[in-house]
């Protein structure tokens, strides 16, 4: 019963997370505001592991630091739409903690392995920035892709020992107490 949960759990994680990913993207700034806020508040008190708001916070900060220095370093072009601290778009921004909600779940099983996830950061965090481009009015420059690559590789990268920490201090936590 509890590794069929674990599965829903996943499931509805993964899932759920693509759903809001596409809302933010196109319905703009104030669907994200609103469904990306209620889906992280929903993962943190339904999914949420121990902490793991900490993870979504440090998300939430790398986002405006990283892509906010990619739009003023030229690489994301938003025209003239409202931005955040003027450096980015609030759906945009809202993906980063968004994608904090898969680390303890349906990524979970990536991060044992370091240069997979640095393999599938480099392709995924890429394409993601393309897809999100392509379905608003985002101009990205040439160089852009390829530092996202790199960007994202570097991040997954960085999770592996993160998580495995984490992993062993949730264990420690939750393990039963010799009685003195």
């Amino acid at each position: 019963m509890l590794a069929r949960r674990r599965v829903i759990a996943v499931l509805v994680n993964a899932l759920g997370f693509e759903v809001i990913w596409t809302l933010c993207v196109l319905g703009g700034s104030w669907v994200a505001a609103i469904a990306g806020s209620a889906w992280i508040a929903l993962h943190l008190k339904y999914l949420g592991k121990p902490g793991e708001w900490r993870l979504v916070a440090a998300f939430a900060l790398l986002g405006l630091i990283i892509d906010g220095g990619l739009k003023l370093t030229g690489g994301l072009m938003f025209g003239d739409r409202t931005l955040i601290a003027g450096l980015l778009p609030l759906w945009l921004w809202m993906l980063w903690p968004l994608f904090a909600t898969l680390v303890h779940h349906s990524l979970a099983w990536l991060w044992r392995w370091p240069w997979l996830a640095a393999a599938l950061g480099a392709l995924g965090g890429p394409l993601s920035y393309f897809a999100g481009a392509a379905l608003t009015d985002v101009s990205l420059a040439p160089w852009l892709l390829p530092a996202q690559a790199l960007i994202w590789a570097t991040l997954c990268l960085a999770v592996c020992p993160y998580y495995r920490r984490w992993q062993q201090r949730y264990a420690d936590a939750s393990a039963p107490r010799a009685q003195l």
